[in-house]
């Protein structure tokens, strides 16, 4: 098994007739997937999706990935492939076509729908290249072929791309639900069919490759649904991923066999299931679904769906829970957080249940009820797939580590050789030449925050200030001292924030600043960047050392 290797070098040059592939995000972690695949000179990019931010990035709306490997090479990018239309596969994408916006996008008719929608907002007109399960598409010098695979979101493909290198399967999100409710399932005789032609390099999703077995199939939740909705005597609040449009379907359903009204409430989830309603998606009997500004007409026998499963503070739910939404929360109403808990959510999410909880509502998660089952595969289907695809290679992607490494050893129990089972990080380049793959170095990838209309501002450095202001507060102190003996004029001026807001708690310190300046102007220091210099140590060694706190300290000295 190849572990990353901090002192790999920049890859030399592409071999005449060899595939690189990097990953600028998605591995060892949940989200921002994007795969660059290079050969004869172009490029070829699989997803482009964002990560969503943890408490630890304050102020930080989504994570891209970093683009800076591609930038200079913008003219190379012959085509973006989306394999899904999830957030973390396609949500960076607007943000790789404000850099050029006529590389072609790739995908299936939902996934280009749903991205056309989010394009719209940020004023693109994509060129957009619809595909379907079983085409294949010579896009330069890659030939790319479609296949069927199931997911939480219909449509979902995953790709083969053929070289003169050698054949990559990549699986994208994918599960193998025997009875979906499209009746589309994972198209396992064409991955046959692959492997018996010969599967070089196999990318497979790692996400829940630490789960044993199978992943239930998605009808699993249906009864425990239906006695929700018959044992509820108020409203039923679902809350859903917007582009989870199967389970919004079963919502539907159970909602229409017990009589009740449906609303849609949430922007995008409004948006979503108009979409997906248009192309045959979801179906919704007649008059079944009402505007959310008419709920006071129809009483408490309805169901709403909404957004905020993830507990995202502007999200419906997250707003109920907070009393700031215009729909109220009450005893007698039943709540449904039909959805996973992504890794880094846990608090947002148990906050918004205790807040819905203290109103008097029932809350059904998926640790007390199964009203969600994953859209990915279990250890047992990963199984079937290296058994049934026979890969002389392959690379876990999609996935924490702990992932990524349980999926590397399942391929190793169906007999792929340890050596070939490779796993890389985010950055690390993997060549693969007549055949035969190899880490060959690495490059420098990073985190790109969007921070309202600032994109790749913030630093780390910034987030690190950030969350020291968030959790340890702020004081400033201004000092005006003379210019020619550094005597101190004024001050110390002390003010704080989220520290302390006894000012007199400041008298002890502030004849410590006076004492180490007047030290300092003796012992000829006078500059004030080094004064300012001595009045933050002198105030961090105080409020460390009597209250135990690290806050952000700026310091202000001012020469008259």
């Amino acid at each position: 098994m190849t572990h990353p290797h901090p002192g790999l070098d920049t890859p030399s040059k592409l071999a005449s007739g060899a595939l690189r592939i990097v990953a600028l995000g998605g591995l060892g972690e949940i989200g921002r997937n994007m795969t660059v695949f290079e050969t004869a000179g172009k490029l070829l990019i699989v997803d482009c999706g964002v990560l969503f931010p943890e408490e630890t990035q304050p102020g930080i709306d989504l994570i891209l990935p970093d683009f800076s490997y591609i930038r200079d090479r913008l003219s190379d990018v012959i085509g973006i492939v989306l394999t899904h239309g999830h957030e973390d596969h396609i949500g960076a994408v607007p943000y790789l076509l404000r850099e050029r916006g006529d590389i072609a996008v790739y995908g299936s008719a939902l996934t280009l729908a749903l991205l056309g929608a989010k394009l719209k907002e940020h004023r693109i007109t994509p060129v957009s290249r619809e595909v379907k399960a079983g085409m294949t598409e010579d896009i330069g010098p890659f030939s790319v072929e479609f296949v069927a695979v199931n997911h939480s979101i219909p449509d979902a493909l995953a790709i083969a791309i053929h070289t003169s290198a050698g054949t990559v399967l990549h699986t994208g999100d994918f599960k193998m639900d025997q009875l979906p409710l499209d009746g589309r399932i994972t198209d396992l005789r064409t991955f046959a069919a692959l492997g018996e032609k010969g599967v070089d390099l196999f990318l497979v999703d790692s996400t829940n490759a630490d789960v044993p077995g199978f992943t239930p199939s998605e009808r699993e939740i249906m009864p425990v649904l239906d006695r929700v909705f018959r044992q509820t005597k108020r409203r039923v609040i679902v809350a859903s991923f917007a582009s989870h449009v199967h389970r919004v379907q079963q919502i539907i359903d159970t909602a229409a066999a017990h009589n009740r009204k449906v609303a849609f409430v949430g922007r995008s989830m409004v948006r979503n299931m108009k979409i997906a309603q248009d192309m045959g998606y979801l179906t919704i009997p007649e008059n079944l679904v009402i505007d959310s500004k008419e709920l006071e007409n129809y009483g408490d026998n309805v169901a709403l769906i909404c957004t905020g499963s993830q507990g995202e503070p502007l999200a419906a739910l997250s707003r109920m829970a907070n009393g700031d939404h215009a729909i109220r929360v009450g005893p007698g109403d039943t709540v449904i957080l039909a959805s996973s808990l992504i890794p880094g959510n846990e608090n947002p999410v148990y906050r918004v249940i205790n807040e819905l909880t203290r109103f008097g509502a029932k809350v059904v998660h998926k640790a007390n009820a199964l009203v969600h089952v994953s859209g990915h595969a279990a250890a047992g289907e990963l199984l079937y797939c290296y058994n049934i695809v026979k890969p002389k290679y392959v690379m876990p992607v999609h996935g924490e580590w702990r992932h990524l490494r349980a999926n590397a050893e399942l391929a190793i129990q169906t007999g792929v050789p340890r050596s070939n089972a490779i796993i890389v990080e985010n950055g690390m380049v993997v060549d693969l030449i007549n055949h035969e793959a190899s880490v060959v170095g690495s490059v420098p990838v990073g985190f790109v925050y969007v921070d309202g209309q600032s994109i790749g501002d913030i630093t780390e450095a910034s987030l690190k200030d950030r969350r020291i202001l968030g959790e340890e507060g702020f004081i400033s102190v201004v000092v005006v001292i003379d210019s020619q003996s550094g005597k101190i004029v004024a001050g110390p001026d002390i003010h704080a924030r989220g520290f302390a807001e006894d000012l007199e708690l400041f008298d002890e310190v502030k004849s410590r600043i006076e004492k180490a300046l007047e030290i300092a102007v003796a012992d000829g220091i006078n500059g004030t960047h080094q004064l300012s210099q001595i009045v933050r140590k002198t105030v961090g060694g105080w409020v460390g050392g009597e209250h135990r706190r690290r806050p952000m300290i700026v310091p202000l000295v001012i020469e008259v």
